[in-house]
């Protein structure tokens, strides 16, 4: 049984920096070592499309004595599939393809890095929330750090959670990373009080990074925040009131989406590869010769050659009692193995919950057979939305906002039903409800609020007053 670290192993070493350096090696060591790192990991080959029971899948002869050898003859074409990477991608973007939204108009700001000027659109707040809802669906869980102004995402496969053992809360955590195994290995332990930067040249000697020493989260200076390098001074450090990193899981299962699933991925990968095979098998042709008992493996070989390239065989007697040289070829046994793997991908669809689009692209589709299609990504969606959910609010609060967050799924419609199902319930509907679903309807989610705002100067301008001018122009009267 692999042993974790836990938030009470950090805090029993005090302050004595050489065992809290040690501490670093050993709970990234058993980190990596843990079947939740495995799995992650695992998962996040399955995600690239690298899988690796078929990447290392190798056909076998058995002699006469029941002993193995590798199969060095026969087609052994090795296909992946990417329906992992489909599956996550499709759950994840269809909660969060539109974003979040949330109740005020400048939160979005406050949770993206605050001044343009200086981040660009490095922190925006969507595309982080993407990324650590990816990586919770791939590895499970993942992390989010509030830094500051933004939020950082952290991966289970780079990420040691030392969670508390009384109420199982994260308390603290070690992100480690290197370029390369012959390269130095960078850790940083975050904990309440602060974040402490450690460096290991060859991996077995640990020691603190930079100037050394634990840095407050939150950093205030003086001078010029552009040009922090030269122009500023640190004069005061906090922290923030609770742990800033926020674990975000996939499901209430908190374990990888390929958890369960992984035996029809291979069974589904396999099928497709030995497809293949058999057709690359059934291209040959095998030849027959009737009456040359004295030919051996070195005379055959020459006989293949020869047919290779000049496609000339010579053969002695009439055919009768003499040498008769005769080809045949293989049918591919396809249909077989069709039918097998419909029957897994329509399971892979069962089992990852997932939208099979082709379904709906057959025929024009009513609102009610849509949502139909609809309801198993739906319900898996539910669970997954109570996670983020979760997780925004934690992050708001870390940041000191208050406000709420809400999400618009991405869903294919029936658009001319659904705006007219809209417009038929408008009279009971504030003027800005219905431009906001009209606005998702038809693609414009990223322009709801400067098409409100337009809405709204249009008619500040149809009722505005008319100056006393106008009114003289109006009634004609000089």
């Amino acid at each position: 049984m692999v042993n974790i670290k836990t938030y009470q192993d950090l805090t029993a070493l005090g302050d004595n920096e050489a065992a809290r350096m040690g501490f670093i090696l050993a709970a990234i060591g058993e980190h990596k070592s843990s079947f939740a790192y495995k799995t992650a990991s695992l998962a996040e080959q399955y995600y690239r499309g690298l899988n690796p029971k078929i990447m290392h899948y190798q056909k076998v002869l058995y002699d006469l004595r029941g002993k193995a050898h590798a199969d060095a003859w026969s087609a052994n074409h090795k296909i992946a599939s990417n329906f992992f990477n489909f599956a996550v991608t499709q759950e994840n973007q269809y909660l969060l393809g539109n974003g979040a939204m949330f109740g005020k108009g400048d939160t979005k700001q406050r949770l993206s890095g605050g001044d343009k000027e200086i981040h660009g659109n490095r922190y925006e707040f969507d595309s982080q929330l993407q990324k650590a809802g990816k990586e919770a669906l791939i590895g499970g869980v993942s992390f989010g750090f509030w830094n500051y102004d933004h939020l950082d995402v952290f991966s289970l496969t780079e990420f040691v959670p030392l969670y508390d053992e009384m109420d199982g809360a994260l308390k603290a955590g070690i992100r480690w990373w290197r370029v390369a195994e012959d390269k130095p290995l960078r850790a940083t332990l975050y904990e309440i009080d602060g974040y402490t930067d450690y460096v290991a040249q060859n991996g077995t000697e640990i020691e603190f990074a930079d100037d050394g020493g634990k840095r407050p989260y939150i950093i205030k200076r003086r001078g010029d925040a552009k040009d922090a390098a030269d122009n500023t001074e640190v004069f005061e450090g906090d922290n923030y009131p609770t742990f800033p990193i926020v674990p975000l899981y996939g499901s209430d299962k908190k374990q990888s989406e390929l958890v369960g699933r992984q035996g029809t991925l291979d069974a589904f990968d396999l099928l497709n590869s030995n497809l293949v095979n058999n057709v690359d098998e059934g291209n040959y042709i095998y030849w027959a010769i009737t009456n040359c008992g004295g030919m051996d493996d070195e005379d055959d070989q020459k006989f293949i050659e020869r047919m290779k390239t000049v496609h000339v065989a010579h053969v002695d007697g009439d055919g009768s009692g003499g040498a008769k040289v005769e080809a045949h070829t293989v049918e591919t046994p396809f249909q077989a193995s069709d039918t097998a793997i419909s029957t897994i991908r329509t399971r892979l669809y069962e089992d990852f919950q997932c939208l099979n689009v082709s379904d709906l692209s057959s025929a024009s589709k009513t609102a009610t057979e849509i949502r139909a299609a609809y309801q198993p990504l739906d319900s898996k969606a539910d669970m997954y939305e109570y996670c983020v959910i979760d997780f925004v609010q934690k992050i708001l609060a870390i940041a000191g906002i208050e406000d709420e967050v809400s999400f618009k799924r991405s869903k294919i419609i029936n658009q001319s039903e659904e705006i007219n199902m809209i417009l038929s319930a408008a009279e009971y509907l504030d003027d800005e409800t219905v431009t906001e679903q009209l606005c998702f309807i038809l693609g414009l989610g990223k322009q709801i609020d400067e098409i409100i705002k337009r809405k709204r100067n249009e008619e500040a301008e149809r009722f505005a007053p008319e100056s006393e001018e106008d009114e003289v122009i109006v009634n004609g009267d000089n």
